[in-house]
C-alpha cells in the first residue's frame, strides 16, 4: 500500500505541474496505468517447477530460468524460483540428454506450479544410437564409476545368462558354469563381493557357491546399472566389490493394452526359448507380466577330450555331458501412478532344473555311466541340481514439494536341492539306511526365506541435495540332504546412512556419505546322522561327530565416501576415496565339509574379522563431435582380505582324501583400469575399442606375493560398425565385429595353473522391420566364428582346463503388438 500511495502523489504532482497539456481523459488513462504498474510491482510470487521426462521419472539438476532468476532441479525433480512478478515470461529449461524446452508462460495467482516435460535428445555416436538420457546425467553427476545399458543392449548380446550378456564390458566379467548358469565378476571380484539389486531389493540366494548362477530373467531387466568398485556406503556388506542394479522396466502411462513376443535360438547346444509380454495402462494404473521358458541340450566343445585332475575324460560329439537344463519365469507387476503418490507390487517365480559335468561332479567322476549320458543330449540325469526363487516386492514413493520419501519392502524364497547318487566314505554305511527319511540321492539342500526393507528420504536444502535412509534384512537358511558343508544359521543386517550432494555450480558436483552397519550370525549345531569311530580315554567308542557348533558372531563397521565430478564442457572428471566393509559369509565362517566341484575339503574360521578395503577411483571422459575417450583406474587396499588356502593336509575320513582347504585373512592391493575409445568415421561407421587390466597382489600370510583366484587377464575389444540407413521401413540396421584379444594369465595363485592367451572374434548383425504399423526387431550373433580351443581364467570349469564353448549362433526376435 505504501508503494501504491507513493505513486498516487507522484502522479497528483504531475497533475498539476501539466494541466494545460492533459485533457481529463488522459489523466485518467495515466493514473490507472501508474497504478497498475505498481500493484503488479506489489504482487511477486513463488513459483516451482517440476522436470520430468515423459513417463513423469524426475530429472535432477536441470536448469529451469525464468525472468531473471535460475535454479536447478533438486532430488525431486522440483526448482523453486522465488519473488517472481506477476506476468507473462519465457520459461527455458535445460537437461543433460534432454531437448531444451522452451515456452512463454503467464504466471498468476492461478498459475504458480508448472509440469514440463523433457524430450529425450537422441545423438548417434560410435556403435548404438543413446536415446535419452538420464544415462548422461546419471554418469556425470555421480562419482562412482558407472556402466548403464537397456534392454536393447541386452537383445543385441543375448547370450546364456545376463551375467554373460554384461561381460562385453569393460572391467565386467562372469564366472561360466556351463551354458545356462553364471555370477558377476566387477574388476576381478566376484561371489559375495559383488551385490546384485533388482528393483531396489538385494537379491539374495546361495550365490557363495562357485556353481550357483543367480535366478534372474534377463528378458524381464528394465534398464541396469552396474556400478564399478566399492559401493558399501549405498548397499552395505558384500558391496565391496561393486554392484549390479537391475531395475524395472517402465510400463508407459495411457498405453491401452500391448505386450511383445520374443524368441530366441542357439546352435551350440540346441538351445530354443522365448517370453511373452503383456501390459496395459492408463492415466495412473499399470499392470506388466511375463512368462520365459527357455531349453538347452548339452553344449559343445572344440575338443573331444578334457583332462579331470590328469584323469583322461572322452566327450561324445564334443558334448559335456550332461550339461543340459530347462528354465521358466513368471513375473507380474502393478501399480499406481499419482502426481505425490506412487506405488508398484512385483512378483516373480523362477525356477530351473540344469545338470552337473558328470565327470567333474562328487567322489567318484571316473564312475560315470557315459553310455547312459550319451544316449541322449536333453536328459538331465545324476548329478543335477534343481533352484526355485520366489519374489515380492513393493515399491512406494511419497513426492512433497521439496522432498521425496521412498520405502522398498521384500520377501524372497529360494530353495536349491543338489542330488546325486550316493557315495559312502569314511564312516558312512555302505548301504543307505532304510532308515533315513532323506531320499538317498538328495545329496544337499539349502532353503533360505529372506526379509528385506529400506526406507530412504531425499531433500534439499539451497544448493544441498540430502538423503538419509536406514535398510535391513533378515535371512533364515536351513539345509539338509545326506552330506555337510556348510550349518543352518540365521542372519540380521541393519545399516543407516547419510548421504549428500552439493551442487557447486553446473560444472562441479561435491559428494559425501557416511554409513554405519551393524550384523549378526547365528549358526546351528550340526552332528552326522551316522556314528564315526573315536578314541576316548585310550578306548575305541562310537558316537556322533559334530561337525558344526552351536555358535554366534555380531560385526560392526563405519564406511565413508568422498567424491567429485567436474564438467567444464567437453572433460568430464569424477573422483571417489572410500572406505567399505563386508561380513564374512556363512561358508568363510562355519564350512566344514567336501566341495564336490573342487575335490577339496574346506573349513571355515569362526574367528575371522569384517573385510575391509579402501579405494581411490578417478573417472576422465573427454567427448568430441566425432571421438571420445574415457580412462577409470582405480586402486584398492584390503588389509585383511579373506581367502581360501590350501594346506597340506588331507582328510581321510570325512572328506574322501581330499586336500584340506582353510580360511585365512591377509593384507591385499589391487589396481587396474578400464579404457573405452570411440570414433565415428563416417555417419554410418563407427569404431570401438574397451580395454581393461587388473593387477592383484597379497601382501601377507601364506601366500604373500601372490595374486587372487579367478584374477581377469588384461583383455581388449576392437568393435567395427556399419550402421546403414535403408528405408522407411527397415531402421536400426547394423553389422558389428568384435575382436576380442586376451593376454595369457601368467599371475596365478596356487592351486591355479596358468591360462594361456587367446583371440576370438564375434559377429552381431541386426535389423527393425515395419510391419502392421509395429517395429520387429531381428538380431543375429556369431559367437567364437573361427572356432577357437581357449580357455577362460574366470571360467569355474578352467579348474579341470576344460575349454570355452565352441561356434554358436545365436538367433533372437522381439515382435511388439498392441491390442488397444
Amino acid at each position: 500500500m505504501d508503494i501504491i500511495q507513493l505513486s498516487f502523489n507522484k502522479l497528483t504532482d504531475i497533475i498539476k505541474c501539466n494541466t494545460q497539456d492533459f485533457s481529463m481523459k488522459k489523466w485518467y488513462a495515466l493514473f490507472f496505468s501508474c497504478f497498475s504498474a505498481s500493484y503488479v510491482l506489489a504482487q511477486n510470487t513463488e513459483v516451482s517447477v517440476y522436470v520430468s521426462t515423459g513417463q513423469r521419472s524426475a530429472i535432477v539438476a536441470a536448469k529451469v530460468n525464468l525472468s531473471t532468476s535460475s535454479a536447478l532441479t533438486d532430488a525431486s525433480g522440483t526448482a523453486i524460483l522465488k519473488d517472481i512478478p506477476l506476468g507473462s515470461y519465457v520459461l527455458v529449461v535445460q537437461a543433460k540428454g534432454y531437448a531444451d524446452y522452451e515456452r512463454r508462460v503467464q504466471i498468476n495467482a492461478n498459475n504458480r506450479h508448472i509440469h514440463v516435460k523433457l524430450k529425450p535428445e537422441v545423438t548417434e555416436l560410435k556403435t548404438v544410437e543413446i536415446n535419452s538420457n538420464a544415462q548422461n546425467i546419471r554418469k556425470n553427476t555421480e562419482a562412482r564409476n558407472v556402466e548403464i545399458v537397456d534392454q536393447a543392449f541386452v537383445q543385441r548380446n543375448l547370450d546364456g545368462s545376463l551375467m554373460k550378456t554384461l561381460d562385453r564390458l569393460p572391467g565386467i566379467s562372469s564366472i561360466g558354469i556351463g551354458s545356462g548358469q553364471s555370477k558377476p565378476i566387477i574388476r576381478g571380484l566376484g561371489f559375495n563381493r559383488v551385490v546384485v539389486i533388482d528393483k531396489g531389493i538385494k537379491h539374495e540366494g546361495q550365490q557363495w557357491g562357485a556353481d550357483h548362477g543367480l535366478e534372474i530373467d534377463q528378458f524381464a531387466a528394465g534398464e541396469i546399472e552396474i556400478i564399478k568398485g566399492p559401493s558399501s556406503f549405498v548397499y552395505g556388506s558384500d558391496a565391496i566389490g561393486g554392484a549390479i542394479n537391475l531395475k524395472p522396466v517402465n510400463v508407459p502411462l495411457n498405453q491401452g493394452l500391448g505386450g511383445s513376443v520374443n524368441l530366441i535360438g542357439k546352435t551350440n547346444n540346441k538351445h530354443y526359448g522365448g517370453s511373452v509380454n503383456l501390459f496395459g495402462s492408463n492415466e495412473k494404473w499399470f499392470f506388466d507380466s511375463r512368462v520365459t521358458y527357455q531349453n538347452y541340450a548339452d553344449y559343445r566343445v572344440p575338443t573331444d577330450k578334457v583332462y579331470v585332475y590328469d584323469y583322461a575324460v572322452n566327450l561324445h560329439n564334443n558334448q559335456i555331458r550332461n550339461t543340459a537344463g530347462r528354465e521358466t519365469g513368471l513375473h507380474f507387476s502393478t501399480g499406481y501412478v499419482g502426481k505425490a503418490f506412487k506405488t508398484s507390487f512385483y512378483a516373480s517365480n523362477s525356477y530351473a532344473k540344469t545338470g552337473f559335468f558328470a565327470n567333474a561332479h562328487g567322489l567318484e567322476p571316473r564312475n560315470v555311466d557315459e553310455a547312459l549320458h550319451d544316449a541322449s543330449d536333453r536328459d538331465i540325469q545324476l548329478p543335477y541340481q534343481t533352484v526355485n526363487h520366489f519374489k515380492l516386492i513393493n515399491r512406494t514413493e511419497f513426492s512433497h514439494s521439496n522432498s521425496k520419501t521412498e520405502v522398498e519392502l521384500g520377501f524372497q524364497h529360494n530353495y536349491r536341492q543338489e542330488f546325486n547318487r550316493y557315495t559312502p566314505h569314511g564312516f558312512m554305511p555302505t548301504i543307505y539306511p532304510s532308515y533315513m527319511t532323506i531320499p538317498i540321492n538328495l545329496e544337499r539342500v539349502y532353503d533360505k526365506y529372506i526379509y528385506s526393507g529400506n526406507v530412504k528420504h531425499s531433500f534439499s536444502i539451497n544448493k544441498h541435495h540430502l538423503q538419509v535412509g536406514v535398510n535391513g534384512d533378515y535371512q533364515n537358511n536351513n539345509i539338509s540332504g545326506w552330506s555337510f558343508l556348510i550349518p543352518a544359521f540365521q542372519q540380521f543386517n541393519a545399516g543407516l546412512f547419510a548421504y549428500d550432494k552439493y551442487i557447486v555450480n553446473n560444472d562441479l558436483i561435491l559428494h559425501g556419505a557416511l554409513r554405519y552397519d551393524y550384523g549378526t550370525y547365528q549358526f546351528e549345531r550340526y552332528d552326522d546322522w551316522f556314528l564315526s569311530e573315536r578314541q576316548v580315554n585310550g578306548a575305541n567308542s562310537l558316537e556322533r561327530v559334530t561337525r558344526a557348533a552351536d555358535f554366534s558372531r555380531n560385526f560392526n563397521s563405519f564406511v565413508w565416501s568422498l567424491g567429485a565430478n567436474y564438467n567444464p564442457g567437453k572433460l568430464n572428471i569424477k573422483t571417489n576415496v572410500g572406505k567399505s566393509f563386508r561380513m564374512p559369509i556363512a561358508k568363510e565362517l562355519a564350512a566344514n565339509g567336501v566341495n564336490y566341484h573342487y575335490f577339496s575339503y574346506e573349513r571355515g574360521n569362526k574367528n575371522l574379522a569384517p573385510e575391509v578395503a579402501y579405494q581411490i577411483d578417478l573417472g576422465m571422459t573427454w567427448t568430441e563431435k566425432k571421438w571420445s575417450v574415457a580412462l577409470n583406474p582405480f586402486y584398492n587396499y584390503f588389509p585383511n582380505y579373506i581367502y581360501l588356502n590350501p594346506t597340506a593336509y588331507h582328510d581321510r575320513f570325512y572328506g574322501a582324501g581330499n586336500q584340506v582347504f582353510e580360511y585365512e585373512q591377509s593384507s591385499v592391493m589391487r589396481y587396474g583400469a578400464e579404457l573405452k575409445v570411440t570414433y565415428q568415421w563416417l555417419p554410418t561407421l563407427s569404431s570401438e575399442f574397451l580395454g581393461e587390466y587388473v593387477y592383484s597382489e597379497q601382501l601377507s600370510g601364506s601366500k604373500k606375493g601372490f595374486t587372487l583366484p579367478f584374477s581377469p587377464a588384461p583383455s581388449g575389444l576392437v568393435n567395427l560398425t556399419w550402421s546403414p540407413k535403408i528405408s522407411t521401413k527397415i531402421s536400426n540396421t547394423y553389422f558389428s565385429v568384435d575382436y576380442r584379444l586376451t593376454a595369457a594369465q601368467n599371475n596365478i595363485v596356487p592351486p591355479e595353473k596358468k591360462t594361456p592367451g587367446y583371440q576370438i572374434i564375434n559377429l552381431q548383425m541386426g535389423s527393425s522391420f515395419k510391419f502392421n504399423k509395429q517395429n520387429i526387431d531381428l538380431s543375429l550373433q556369431v559367437q567364437n566364428l573361427l572356432d577357437a580351443k581357449y580357455l577362460n581364467h574366470t571360467s569355474f570349469y578352467r579348474l579341470i582346463s576344460l575349454p570355452e564353448a565352441s561356434r554358436n549362433i545365436v538367433f533372437s526376435l522381439k515382435m511388439p503388438f498392441k491390442i488397444k
